[in-house]
């Protein structure tokens, strides 16, 4: 089967609306070049088009007209390199995920320990923000709930119990390994996320060992998060208010 071929197959394989870069098309290094040109055909015939250098996308028609991938779609191929995750959405968007706010942004943040990642693409705007750890696979979950406690206090129209609510469900699902996992990234992250964590924790189970997390605090300081006993009752042990 010639390279043309073998391309048209495999993007006809590709679900409408969905992005997909040359690493998806499991092609040889000596088969690029061939490649390329087969995109570039395939480009002018208006079964595919470039969202950016490298990045493409098969549109999908409805009764209204083309539809165009959603703006997580278009950015996912920017959280990995090689195919191995190392960033991942933060911010505004992610908190609109995760239902503690209403609110969309105009600018998505896109977190990395490696590289900085913008992206202006149309209506798609992205800026970088780095994190606290090496991003991978198994990590990031992780690190979009401690973003959460980290940005607590400034994500709009926040209503804290509901959020308390929503981050302990959150917490609730992990395993005593994850949990543990979790706990060695918060190390890294500021003294109130630490804090934040340990009352939830220990909201959740009573007796938790939580003594990596406690060691790791100043026991003078005072964490403002607007906190009470009725939202979190374990806020003054951890000396949050």
């Amino acid at each position: 089967m010639n390279i043309a071929k073998k391309i048209e197959e495999t993007i006809n394989s590709i679900e409408n609306g969905k992005t997909f870069t040359y690493k998806d098309l499991n092609i040889k290094k000596e088969e690029y070049s061939a490649t390329s040109k087969s995109i570039e055909r395939l480009i002018k015939k208006g079964i595919i088009k470039r969202i950016s250098t490298g990045v493409f996308y098969k549109p999908k028609q409805t009764v209204f007209g083309e539809l165009k991938p959603d703006e997580e779609k278009i950015i996912t191929p920017y959280l990995f390199k090689n195919g191995k995750r190392i960033a991942y959405i933060t911010g505004l968007l992610l908190y609109n995920k995760m239902g503690l706010t209403t609110q969309i942004p105009k600018e998505i943040s896109i977190a990395s320990n490696k590289k900085r990642i913008y992206i202006s693409k149309g209506n798609i705007k992205a800026n970088a923000v780095k994190s606290y750890v090496e991003v991978t696979d198994e990590n990031y979950k992780f690190l979009e709930l401690l973003d959460a406690l980290k940005d607590f206090k400034k994500i709009p129209d926040l209503n804290k119990k509901s959020a308390i609510r929503i981050l302990t469900s959150k917490i609730i699902e992990l395993d005593n390994k994850q949990i543990k996992e979790l706990i060695k990234i918060a190390i890294e992250y500021p003294p109130r996320v630490r804090a934040f964590l340990g009352a939830l924790l220990e909201n959740i189970v009573k007796n938790r060992n939580l003594k990596t997390l406690d060691d790791s605090l100043n026991p003078l300081s005072e964490y403002k998060l607007g906190l009470t006993k009725e939202i979190l009752p374990t806020v003054e042990k951890w000396n949050i208010k």
